[in-house]
């Protein structure tokens, strides 16, 4: 039964995104809410992400979208140490505090500030401890800093009782060809 799942992938500037209006942003949406709705369906009720800029925030924004229809569904947000955002732009700051402050559950894994890199795969290990699966996106093609993640993921996985689900480059393919036909039928 899945009913904590940890999302994450790519960051944005990996993906080339740099602003809402990016088509590819709309179709990365698309695919983490047709799969959320599924899980939905297997009675998932928290997802938690570490507040990373890029999947991990569209993932929690599509939560936020669809708490509206289910709202038993909930956001935890737990970061791997405090203050994560500090030394980002303002402007990004403020989206990021906007989204956390929606979030059902926040939390850091360190209680400090920012003490070096190890800090980011313990938060990994812990997310991955604490959840019953992950949506990843992230395509083995393509590496990137999901690369880590991706590897101890499917390593739990083989263990047993570990759900590891991916939305790699050909799954977002599919989206746009679905997205492009609708376009189609709709204007002949």
């Amino acid at each position: 039964m899945l009913k904590r799942l940890f999302v994450s992938g790519y960051k944005a500037h990996e993906l080339g995104i740099f602003n809402e209006k990016n088509p590819g942003l709309a179709i990365i949406k698309k695919a983490l809410k047709r799969d959320l709705l599924r899980f939905l369906e297997e009675e998932l009720e928290w997802v938690i992400i570490s507040g990373q800029l890029g999947v991990e925030m569209w993932a929690a924004e599509t939560v936020l979208e669809l708490k509206k229809e289910y709202p038993y569904l909930k956001l935890a947000v737990i970061t791997p140490f405090l203050n994560q955002e500090e030394k980002w732009k303002e402007e990004t700051q403020d989206y990021y505090r906007n989204i956390v402050m929606q979030a059902d559950y926040i939390n850091s894994v360190y209680q400090s500030s920012y003490q070096g890199a190890w800090q980011l795969g313990e938060k990994d290990k812990f997310l991955l401890a604490n959840s019953d699966g992950i949506l990843l996106v992230y395509d083995e093609e393509n590496e990137g800093s999901p690369k880590f993640l991706s590897k101890l993921a499917a390593k739990k996985a083989e263990m047993g009782d570990y759900q590891l689900f991916r939305i790699n480059a050909y799954d977002l393919q599919n989206i746009a060809e679905e997205q492009q036909q609708e376009l189609y039928n709709d204007y002949f």
